[in-house]
């Protein structure tokens, strides 16, 4: 049988979210993971542009974006209804992935940036986290599950504040985001990221297929 094929790297936010989707949905697939200084010729034929996560389908459909690899999956098989309040859940992580991503690589890469001030990219990035943790404020902890609403909510946007939070774990931890700092704790432990975070060999053309069955995963608590 043939499977879909994802090109991950483990580390990548947008990756990491495109996989937590896959397993939420069930759904088998080819996993190859990606060296981004050395990327597979495969994986730039069948998407030039050269970043992770590339879905390939077995009808040679390529997606590309993280966000549609999310909504494919869950669109194909969602049961533990992450797509409820799919709506709402999309206008966070468009604001996750537009201002609050820009100032986040600002603040994480400033020498990446002419001119990037490290404390105005982080106090605007924080703006993010303050609504997020008024949202956590407000939703009572038990919808936290694979079988929550809100899945796609930390899908999608958990791995970006993971990486806001661990760019300087002292001042994080000294703001006043009790909820979300409870909750991106939490979320680290979990079993889902946990499986999502399992370390593979680099992907090599020839090399054994790595299958990863998602729907033996998908009924488990994500906290």
């Amino acid at each position: 049988m043939t499977l879909p094929i994802l090109y991950s790297f483990r580390r990548c936010p947008y990756a990491m979210r495109a996989r937590l989707a896959l397993l939420a949905s069930g759904i088998e697939y080819e996993h190859r993971e990606v060296v981004l200084r050395d990327k597979p010729a495969d994986m730039l034929v069948a998407s030039p542009k050269g970043t992770v996560p590339v879905l390939v389908l077995p009808n040679g459909q390529v997606i590309d974006q993280s966000l549609d690899i999310m909504l494919w999956a869950l669109r194909r098989n969602n049961p533990n209804g992450w797509l409820e309040n799919e709506e709402d859940a999309l206008n966070m992580i468009v604001q996750c992935d537009g201002d609050f991503k820009f100032h986040l690589d600002r603040y994480k890469y400033p020498n990446r940036y002419d001119g990037a001030n490290v404390v105005e990219h982080r106090a605007k990035a924080a703006v993010f986290a303050d609504v997020v943790n008024v949202k956590l404020q407000n939703t009572p902890q038990n919808y936290y599950t694979f079988n929550s609403c809100l899945g796609i909510y930390y899908a999608g946007y958990m791995p970006f504040l993971r990486q806001f939070s661990n760019t300087d774990k002292v001042w994080f931890a000294a703001q006043p985001w009790p909820d979300l700092q409870a909750q991106l704790a939490t979320f680290e432990a979990s079993k889902a990221f946990t499986t999502i975070m399992q370390t593979y060999a680099p992907w090599q053309a020839g090399a054994e297929a790595v299958i990863v069955n998602s729907a033996k995963y998908s009924f488990f608590p994500i906290f």
